[in-house]
C-alpha cells in the first residue's frame, strides 16, 4: 500500500506570453491552446505590444496586491463598471479581479470570446461568479480564503462584547442627549458558556479569544477533529446540547443545504431563555422572521449580526430596527491588515494561474484531456458518490482522519492514474459537510488542510485490461457510524462500488453484499431477514409517490441479519421515513442523499 502525496507536485512551465496562452496541467498532461480568438464583430483580439497579459481590477484592491500584479501584467483599475461596460472591456483582458459587488455572469464569459482565463475573487465567497459558465469557457476561478480569518474572528468577538454591554445602544442614547445608566446594564462574559457553531478557521479563532475572556467554550461541528478542539480547551458536543446549554451562540458554519435556516422556530424553542446570538458567517443560516419572534418572546435576549439573508437588508427590516439587535454592514473582513492580506493572496493566485501554475485556491475544475475523461467518466461518478455515501455514514464527534481507498484493476499500476479518482473521492468526502469546492487542482491541498490522510492501495486482478477498474472500495477508520451495519469486521466504515453498463452501483456496505444503482438517493435498512419486508417498505414509499429505482437485500444467511438497500428518485418525507423505522423487523435505517 502506498500513501498519496498530500500536495500536487507539478512543473511550473514558463513560456512567452505572446506566443502561448496560459497552460493548465491536469493529471500530468499539459494542455496548450493555440487558437485565435475573435470578437463578435470578427476583429482580432490582440495582446499589448509589450507581450504582457492584461488584468482588469474591477473593485478596489490594496496597493500591495496591485504591486504584485504590476510586476507581471498590465493592470487596468476600472471601478464601478456597469454590467454593459464590463462586458465591453472584458474581451481585452486575460484576468479579472473582483470583490463581492461585481457580478461575473455568463454574459461576461461570453463577451470575453475566449480570452479571459482567470477570475480572482478577493475574498472567500464566490456567489457572484457563475462557476458553471466559467468552467464551460475554460476559465479558472480562484479565491482568497485565508487572509481574512483573524479579521472575521475579531469582528465576532467585537460584536459579542458590544452586545453584552449594550455599547451601540448606549452610544446612540448619549449622542441623543440622554444619560440612561440603569437602562443599559449589561452582562458579564466570565463564566458564561459560548457555543461556537462551526469549528473551522474562524470558529476556532473565536474560541481561542473567548477562552481568554474567561468564557466556557463548547463547539458543534460534526466533522471537526476532537483532538484539535481539546488542544485549545474546547469540548465538541451535539447540536442540541450546544444550543440548549449556551448563554451565547456564535455562528461560523458555511451556507449549504444542511445549514440553511438552521436556527429556526424549532431550534429557538430549545434554547436557554435569554440566549444571545452572534452571526459573522452567512445570513441564510438564520431564519430571520423566526429570530424576530424569538426576540419578541424573550427567548433571545439580543442578537449581533454582520450578515443578512438579503444585503443590504430592507430599510424597514423588523430585525435591523429591533432595539435588541446590533447590526453591521458585513464588516467581517474589513480591517486594513485583512484587506492587504486578501489583496496579496488573490494577486499571487491570479499571477500563478496566468503563468500556468496550478492554484491551490481554485474553486472550479481545470480543463481535462477528453480521452482521459471519456474512459474514466463513469468511475469518476462512482468515486464521488462513494465518497458522499461514506461521509454521510459517519456519526459526528470524532472527525474523519484516516481514509483508505482500494482500486481493483486488471491494469498495471503504472497504467492507472488515480489522481482524478482520488480528487473525486475527496470531493465526495468534503463537499457535503463544508462550503469548499473540491477539484483535481485543490483536492490534495484540501485534505492536508483538514488533517485527513488518504492512503491508496492498488489490487492487481487477472483478466483483460479493457476496463480501467473493476471496483473501488473506501474505508474510514477510527470513527463511529450512524448505521452500525456499515462497520466491517475489521472495525471501519466500508463501502464498495462497481460500474455496471456505465452506471455506478453500490455493491457492498460493511460486510453485506448489495447491488443498488447510485442514481437518486438511497435508504439503507438493517433488518432481520423475513418474508414481506420489501413489500412493506415499498408500500410506505408508494403511498407518498416516491419512485423506487432498485431494491436489493444482502444477508448473512436466510432468516438472519440482512441489509436492504433501496434506491429512490425522490426524497421521502420525515413521516414516511419514521414509518419505515417503525416496522418491527427493521433495527436501524439511514437515508443518504447522493
Amino acid at each position: 500500500m502506498t500513501s498519496t502525496s498530500l500536495g500536487i507536485s507539478q512543473p511550473s512551465t514558463r513560456v512567452s506570453w505572446l506566443r502561448h496562452r496560459p497552460l493548465f496541467t491536469a493529471f500530468g498532461v499539459t494542455t496548450l491552446s493555440f487558437r485565435r480568438h475573435f470578437d463578435q464583430s470578427r476583429r482580432f483580439v490582440v495582446f499589448s505590444m509589450d507581450g504582457k497579459p492584461t488584468v482588469l481590477v474591477a473593485e478596489k484592491l490594496g496597493e500591495a496586491g496591485l504591486k504584485v500584479l504590476k510586476e507581471f501584467a498590465n493592470v487596468d483599475c476600472s471601478y464601478n463598471l456597469s454590467p454593459e461596460d464590463l462586458c465591453t472591456k472584458i474581451s481585452l483582458c486575460d484576468a479579472l479581479i473582483v470583490r463581492s459587488g461585481t457580478k461575473v455572469t455568463r454574459e461576461v464569459f461570453e463577451s470575453s470570446v475566449g480570452r479571459l482565463k482567470v477570475v480572482g475573487r478577493a475574498g472567500v465567497g464566490i456567489d457572484n461568479v457563475d462557476l458553471a459558465a466559467a468552467t464551460e469557457h475554460g476559465c479558472l476561478v480562484v479565491n482568497a480564503p485565508t487572509a481574512n480569518t483573524v479579521a472575521a474572528a475579531e469582528h465576532g468577538i467585537a460584536l459579542l462584547t458590544a452586545m453584552a454591554r449594550n455599547i451601540a445602544q448606549a452610544d446612540a442614547s448619549v449622542k441623543a442627549g440622554k444619560w440612561l445608566r440603569s437602562k443599559y446594564v449589561g452582562v458579564s462574559l466570565v463564566g458564561k458558556t459560548l457555543a461556537v457553531m462551526g469549528f473551522g478557521k474562524v470558529g476556532s479563532e473565536v474560541a481561542r479569544r473567548a477562552k481568554g475572556l474567561g468564557m466556557h467554550v463548547i463547539a458543534h461541528d460534526p466533522y471537526a477533529p476532537a483532538d484539535r478542539a481539546r488542544a485549545i480547551g474546547v469540548e465538541l458536543v451535539s447540536f442540541n446540547e450546544a444550543i440548549a446549554s449556551a448563554d451565547f451562540i456564535s455562528l461560523h458554519m458555511p451556507l449549504i443545504a444542511a445549514t440553511s435556516k438552521m436556527l429556526n422556530d424549532e431550534t429557538f424553542a430549545k434554547m436557554k431563555k435569554g440566549v444571545r446570538i452572534i452571526n459573522v458567517a452567512r445570513g441564510g443560516v438564520i431564519d430571520e422572521d423566526a429570530l424576530v419572534k424569538a426576540i419578541d418572546a424573550g427567548i433571545v435576549a439580543q442578537a449581533a449580526l454582520d450578515v443578512f439573508t438579503e444585503e443590504p437588508p430592507a430599510k424597514d427590516s423588523k430585525l435591523v430596527q429591533n432595539e435588541n439587535v446590533i447590526a453591521t454592514p458585513h464588516l467581517g473582513a474589513s480591517t486594513m491588515e485583512a484587506q492587504e492580506g486578501v489583496a496579496i493572496e488573490i494577486a499571487e493566485a491570479v499571477v500563478g494561474a496566468l503563468k500556468g501554475e496550478l492554484a491551490a485556491t481554485a474553486v472550479n475544475a481545470p480543463m481535462v484531456p477528453a480521452e482521459v475523461l471519456t474512459e474514466l467518466k463513469p468511475f469518476v461518478a462512482l468515486a464521488e458518490k462513494l465518497g458522499r455515501l461514506a461521509v454521510q455514514l459517519v456519526a459526528g464527534g470524532s472527525g474523519v482522519k484516516t481514509v483508505k481507498v482500494t482500486y481493483a484493476s486488471t491494469r498495471a499500476p503504472d497504467d492507472l492514474d488515480t489522481r482524478l479518482l482520488r480528487a473525486m473521492i475527496t470531493k465526495g468526502l468534503i463537499e457535503p459537510i463544508s462550503n469548499v469546492f473540491v477539484n483535481v487542482v485543490n483536492a490534495d491541498f484540501t485534505v492536508k488542510q483538514r488533517g485527513i490522510r488518504i492512503a491508496e492501495e492498488r489490487v492487481m486482478l487477472d483478466g483483460s485490461p479493457e476496463s480501467p477498474l473493476e471496483l473501488i472500495q473506501i474505508q474510514i477508520a477510527n470513527v463511529q457510524s450512524k448505521f452500525a451495519s456499515a462497520i466491517s469486521d475489521s472495525g471501519e466504515i466500508k463501502v464498495e462500488g462497481r460500474v455496471k453498463d456505465g452506471i455506478p452501483h453500490l455493491t457492498k456496505v460493511g460486510s453485506f453484499e448489495v447491488d443498488v444503482s447510485l442514481e437518486g438517493s438511497i435508504i439503507l435498512c438493517s433488518q432481520v431477514d423475513q418474508p414481506g419486508m420489501i413489500g412493506k417498505v415499498g408500500s410506505i414509499l408508494g403511498e407518498e409517490n416516491v419512485n423506487v429505482s432498485f431494491m436489493t437485500v444482502g444477508r448473512i444467511a436466510p432468516r438472519k441479519q440482512a441489509v436492504m438497500a433501496i434506491g429512490v428518485d425522490e426524497e421521502p418525507s420525515k413521516k414516511s421515513l419514521k414509518r419505515v423505522g417503525e416496522i418491527p423487523a427493521i433495527q436501524e435505517f439511514v437515508y443518504l442523499n447522493l
